[in-house]
């Protein structure tokens, strides 16, 4: 495996304000094996316009809970040695998504922060693992960066409204506006790893090639002395609290 580092510069898929199908069927998805599709899959009576196995946008949040091979992925001797070179006294895992960025359809992930919608106190506790399981390309949906942005803070949150309010969550702040000229690609072999602290600013474009871009990514919180606020989406229940790294 090839590790390609950015923690200089330092994503449900979260980016951006859209969230693939109802908003109850996501809030609940923390701990289940949930399946998401492209927007504008289907027509207005809601059949597919394309193939179902090319319509599906990701899979997620719990793969590295409940699929073998996931869980044997995210919990790899390779992954441990890299927590414990990075110093994470006791990381866990807090999500985990196949993201499968369709050929001709995969969509735009727009800029953001993975700390807006996986806040805690303090900053600086989150990272994310992209894995390319093929080679991501400018051509493809590749991730884009703004070196040195997560030095920044967070300038929106993500958080549950109360409730019975509609819609089930709400934005606190607003993202800041950035130019095209401010962010560099990332492209990756398959194989390779790239690390995402969690207040880099990031994103992906519309793959419109002919190529999918599969990645496997999940999220590690170094919880000692961390709190994980209770306002996120994301929270840990009693048939899945946040599994440590180290199993």
């Amino acid at each position: 495996m090839t590790y390609v580092c950015i923690l200089p510069y330092f994503c449900c898929s979260l980016g951006g304000e859209k969230m693939q199908g109802s908003t109850d069927y996501f809030l609940t998805s923390g701990d289940k094996i949930r399946f998401f599709f492209e927007k504008g899959v289907f027509d207005k009576k809601g059949e597919f316009l394309v193939p179902k196995e090319k319509s599906v946008n990701k899979v997620g949040h719990a793969l590295h809970a409940y699929d073998p091979i996931f869980k044997q992925m995210t919990h790899s001797s390779k992954v441990q040695e890299l927590g414990r070179k990075l110093s994470l006294e006791k990381p866990v895992v807090v999500q985990s998504m196949y993201i499968f960025k369709q050929p001709g359809i995969g969509g735009e992930v727009t800029p953001h922060q993975d700390a807006t919608f996986l806040y805690t106190e303090p900053l600086g506790r989150v990272l994310g693992l992209w894995i390319a399981l093929e080679d991501a390309t400018q051509e493809n949906g590749c991730l884009w960066f703004i070196p040195g942005s997560h030095t920044g803070g967070v300038t929106r949150r993500m958080v549950r409204a109360p409730p019975g309010s509609t819609p089930c969550v709400q934005f606190l702040g607003s993202e800041q506006p950035y130019e095209d000229s401010q962010f560099i690609p990332v492209p990756i072999g398959k194989g390779g790893l790239i690390l995402i602290h969690g207040e880099v600013v990031h994103r992906s474009e519309l793959n419109s090639s002919n190529s999918s871009r599969h990645v496997y990514t999940f999220h590690l919180m170094e919880a000692k002395d961390t709190i994980w606020s209770r306002e996120n989406w994301l929270q840990p229940t009693p048939e899945l609290p946040f599994p440590s790294l180290y199993l």
